[in-house]
């Protein structure tokens, strides 16, 4: 959203400038000024969209190709996460409500932190391509289940059992957020080490 603005917020300037150049600079028509100033903002837009893509691959580390993958695979995501959501919400459980709701509150944020990071993509394919899918099919099932009239004491099993996975998937799947920041943690134990160490050092020169 904040990309749109800043894009705009170069075109407007172009196309009013290429207006007043065209209409009073070249004698243009009004509507020929206009037509002008238009495709010059377009074009402002297109090309500061396009600099800004390359300047986002470059600080990521990621080819046009790997984009795309990723992108893909994000959009997909996107439309099992919003089914998942509207699963879990529409189960009326109410002793797994909270572990529903921190599935919820995963699976988005781990969604959110590859479209700001698409290199953490590749530390997240199995919440990808096998605990997002696992998660909605059980999921929906479960919904389906439970919406019946009457159930017997086999359904009752398979609703019980079917949490109990869930709530396994869950635990799976925080797995795959912590695998994600990985990296970051490592980092953070590095820098906790080398600050005890110069407070060590700092402490005996004294």
């Amino acid at each position: 959203m904040l990309s749109f603005f800043v894009r705009l917020f170069l075109a407007v300037p172009v196309a009013s400038l290429a207006w007043l150049i065209s209409f009073f600079a070249f004698e243009q028509s009004f509507w020929n000024s206009t037509a002008i100033s238009l495709g010059g903002g377009l074009a402002a837009y297109g090309l500061s969209a396009i600099y800004g893509k390359h300047r986002f691959l470059k600080k990521h580390r990621l080819s046009r190709k790997e984009y795309n993958y990723i992108a893909k695979n994000l959009q997909e995501a996107k439309r099992k996460i919003f089914r998942l959501n509207k699963a879990l919400l529409s189960i009326r459980h109410i002793p797994s409500f909270t572990q529903r709701i921190q599935l919820i509150r995963v699976t988005r944020k781990i969604q959110s932190m590859i479209k700001k990071e698409p290199k953490r993509f590749y530390l997240a394919e199995s919440f990808y391509f096998s605990h997002l899918d696992s998660a909605l099919e059980l999921s929906e099932k479960y919904v389906l289940l439970a919406s019946q009239p009457r159930r017997n004491p086999e359904m009752e099993q398979a609703l019980l059992e079917t949490r109990r996975t869930l709530d396994e998937l869950n635990q799976l799947i925080e797995k795959d957020l912590y695998q994600m920041l990985s990296k970051d943690m490592d980092h953070l134990q590095f820098e906790l080490d080398v600050a005890k160490r110069i407070m060590d050092e700092s402490g005996k020169v004294k």
